[in-house]
């Protein structure tokens, strides 16, 4: 299984980024063979609006089936939900605590965003 965590940095030992549609980074990690790779979210930290929907389509494009978030906004939920990606918000600590708490049953999927737009 591919996870997709909000990161302010590029490894495991970073921070969980608590935005999502401006995170800077997004960690992919697969839990088959305990890889990550990390994925620029520079080209939309910037954008005026529309940031979380194309922050999503980013993370879709990974072959993420969860994504582990502090937050995460309507728009953006609808198209995670969309690409069948299950979402994870109220996350927080290093990426690799993340991770395993994840592995370990103790993060869970919402239903519904936490956070109104332009957050």
């Amino acid at each position: 299984m591919r996870i997709a965590i909000t990161s302010l940095g590029t490894g495991l030992e970073s921070e969980v980024d608590p935005r999502f549609g401006r995170g800077k980074w997004f960690i992919v990690y697969d839990t088959e063979n305990d890889s990550f790779e990390a994925k620029s979210n520079d080209q939309n930290i910037n954008l005026p609006q529309g940031a979380g929907i194309q922050a999503a389509q980013n993370v879709a494009e990974t072959g993420a089936e969860v994504l582990l978030t502090g937050h995460c906004g309507p728009k953006a939920f609808d198209t995670l939900s969309a690409a069948g990606i299950k979402v994870a918000v109220g996350v927080s600590g290093l990426v690799k605590d993340a991770v395993e708490k994840f592995k370990a049953g103790q993060i869970q999927a919402t239903d519904s965003p936490d956070v109104e737009g332009h957050w």
